[in-house]
C-alpha cells in the first residue's frame, strides 16, 4: 500500500510519469526532489583555502554589447557636459586654452540629439522638431570636477529651405570663419543622415576644411539613423561615406540602438587626448559659407 499510495502521489503532481506540463514544484520532501544529482565544485566538494576558483567568464554577447573600459571611461567623461556660452557671431566667442572639437551638418541629421546622447544628458542642446533652430554657436565645457579641459562646439545647421536666404547666409557664414580661423579647434565631427549620404552641402563643407584636415586635423563622420537600414543598407552607406571621405574616418550611429555611441566618444577622448600637452594630460589625470551658397 506504501508503494501504490507514493506512485498515485507521483502521478498526481505528474513530475515523474514523463509527461510535460507538470506544477511549479513537486510535494516539500518527495522523492523526486531527491533526484537531481549534487553540485559538484570543479575543484571538489570543499577546496582547500589556497586554491582559486574558477572564474565565470561573459557570454560572447556580453563581451560585443559591453564597452569597453577605455570607451566607458570616454563615457563618463562626456557626461561632464554643461553649457559654456552662445554666440551668434564669431566675435563674441571668448578664446580658450584647450581643445575644441565641433559638430557640424544638415539641419535635419539630428545634430542635436547626437550630442545628447553621448553626453548622456537630455537637454543639453537643444532639439526640436523644426529643423533649423539652431542659430548661435552653442559651446559645452567638458571636465570633472569643475575642470575644464575640452570644449564641443554646436554649430548652427545648414541646409534647410524654409530659413530666408538672408539668415541662411549670415549663418553659414558664421560657420566657415569658425572652421577656418578658430584657432583652438582640434577636431570636426560631421553628421549625415545614412539614408541620405553625403550630399552637396556635406562635400561643400569638407572642401571649406580640407586645407585644415590635410594639415592633421581629426576629422569624423558619423552616419546617423543607422537603425533605419538593414544591414545591407548599413553597410553600403559606410562604404559609399569612405570613398567620398578619401577612406577618412567614418562610422555608423543610432541614438535609438546606441550604435556607435561608444566608439564616437573614444574617438573624442582620444582626439583630445592627441591634442593635449603630455604634461597637462598627466596633471589631469593627477587632479581627476561662401562655398556653402555655391553649393546651392
Amino acid at each position: 500500500m506504501g508503494f501504490y499510495n507514493a506512485r498515485m502521489a507521483c502521478r498526481a503532481h505528474r513530475q515523474c510519469d514523463g509527461r510535460k506540463s507538470r506544477p511549479a514544484a513537486a510535494p516539500k520532501g518527495h522523492k523526486c526532489q531527491q533526484r537531481a544529482a549534487p553540485q559538484i565544485h570543479p575543484l571538489g566538494p570543499n577546496p582547500g583555502p589556497h586554491e582559486v576558483r574558477p572564474v565565470k567568464k561573459p557570454s560572447a554577447r556580453a563581451r560585443a554589447l559591453g564597452p569597453s573600459d577605455p570607451a566607458r571611461a570616454a563615457l563618463g567623461w562626456l557626461h561632464t557636459a554643461r553649457f559654456l556660452t552662445t554666440a551668434a557671431q564669431l566675435h563674441q566667442l571668448a578664446d580658450v586654452d584647450v581643445p575644441e572639437i565641433a559638430f557640424v551638418g544638415r539641419s535635419n541629421a539630428g545634430k542635436s540629439t547626437a550630442i545628447n546622447t553621448l553626453t548622456q544628458q537630455t537637454q543639453l542642446a537643444f532639439a526640436s522638431k523644426k529643423p533649423g533652430r539652431t542659430q548661435h554657436i552653442n559651446l559645452f565645457a567638458l571636465g570633472r570636477q569643475g575642470a575644464m579641459d575640452a570644449v564641443l562646439a554646436d554649430l548652427p545647421g545648414y541646409g534647410y529651405a524654409a530659413v530666408p536666404q538672408a539668415d541662411k547666409a549670415r549663418w553659414q557664414q558664421v560657420m566657415v570663419n569658425y572652421l577656418v580661423s578658430r584657432p583652438g579647434l582640434q577636431g570636426v565631427v560631421m553628421l549625415c543622415d545614412a539614408r541620405h549620404g553625403i550630399k552637396d552641402l556635406d562635400e561643400a563643407l569638407l572642401e571649406v576644411i580640407r586645407p585644415r584636415v590635410e594639415a592633421g586635423l581629426p576629422f569624423l563622420v558619423l552616419l546617423t539613423k543607422a537603425d533605419k537600414l538593414g544591414r545591407s543598407g548599413q553597410a553600403r552607406a559606410l562604404s559609399i561615406a569612405r570613398l567620398q571621405t578619401g577612406g577618412g574616418d567614418v562610422q555608423l550611429f543610432s541614438a535609438l540602438k546606441r550604435q556607435g555611441v561608444a566608439e564616437a566618444a573614444l574617438w573624442l577622448r582620444q582626439c583630445v587626448d592627441a591634442a593635449t600637452p603630455p604634461a597637462a594630460t598627466a596633471a589631469d589625470k593627477d587632479a581627476h559659407p561662401a562655398d556653402l551658397r555655391d553649393a546651392e
